[in-house]
C-alpha cells in the first residue's frame, strides 16, 4: 500500500499513521526522519540537507525530493509506505509524480483527515506534554491520573510554547494556503479519501481501512 496522508496541524495524523503502519507493513515516512537518517548516515544528500538546516534555511526542494526518491527506493518500501509531510506544495507533489513514474510505482491514495479549525485550535491549546519522555495528554480530553503530572514517569508536564491560539491560527493559515491545493492536485487524479478526523480513533481508523482494503 502506498499512502500520502494530509491534515491540518492537530488532525490525528500521527495517530492514524501509527495505526496503518502496523496495518499495512509499511514504514511511516516524514520529511524529519528521512532528514534525521541521511544526516546520520552521512549520506551525500544528507550533508547538504545538514549544510542547510544549521544555516537555519528551509531546504530546497530538489534536496527533498531527491532524498524521498532514496528512501522509497529502500527495501523496506518493498510493500509500501506512508508519507507524512511530503508532499507540501503542488510543485513537490510534481517532482514526486516523475519519481513515482521512474520507479513504476503508483500511489494507492492520498487520507486526507478532516478537522474544524475550532475543535483543532481547542485540541492543540488544551495539549499537554511530558518534557521528560514526551508523553502526551489534554487538559479536557485525556487527563493524567494526576493534574499536571505524567504518568508514566511523574514528571511535570509542560504546556508548549507554540500551542497558543494565535500561533494555532497562523499555522492554519499557512496549511490552507500551500497545503490545501494538493488536495485538488489528488483529486484530479481519483486519489484522495476523506476520514472525519473529530470521530473515535479507532472508528476513524476502521473506516480508513474499509476504504483502502485489507492491502
Amino acid at each position: 500500500m502506498r499512502l500520502i496522508i494530509i491534515g491540518p496541524p492537530g488532525a490525528g495524523k500521527g495517530t492514524q499513521a501509527a495505526l496503518i503502519k502496523k496495518q499495512y507493513n509499511i514504514p511511516h515516512i516524514s520529511t524529519g526522519d528521512m532528514f534525521r537518517e541521511a544526516i546520520k548516515n552521512m549520506t551525500m544528500l544528507g550533508l547538504k540537507a545538514k549544510e542547510v538546516i544549521d544555516q537555519g534555511k528551509l531546504v530546497p526542494d530538489e534536496v527533498t525530493i531527491n532524498l524521498v526518491k532514496e528512501r522509497i527506493a529502500k527495501p523496506d518500501c518493498k510493500n509500501g509506505f506512508l508519507l507524512d509531510g511530503f508532499p507540501r506544495t503542488i510543485a513537490q507533489a510534481a517532482s514526486f509524480d516523475k519519481i513515482l513514474h521512474d520507479l513504476n510505482i503508483k500511489l494507492d491514495a492520498v487520507i486526507d483527515m478532516e478537522v474544524s479549525d475550532e475543535i483543532i485550535i481547542n485540541r492543540i491549546v488544551g495539549r499537554r506534554v511530558c518534557p521528560n519522555c514526551g508523553a502526551g495528554y489534554h487538559v479536557t480530553n485525556l487527563k493524567p491520573k494526576r493534574e499536571g503530572i505524567c504518568d508514566v514517569c511523574g514528571s511535570t508536564l509542560i504546556h508548549r510554547k507554540d500551542d497558543t491560539r494565535e500561533i494555532i491560527k497562523t499555522r492554519l493559515s499557512v496549511y490552507k494556503n500551500q497545503t490545501m491545493p494538493l488536495l485538488n492536485y489528488y483529486k484530479k487524479q481519483g486519489l484522495v479519501k476523506s476520514f472525519d478526523g473529530t470521530r473515535d480513533i479507532d472508528v476513524t481508523f476502521r473506516n480508513i481501512v474499509k476504504t483502502l482494503g485489507t492491502n
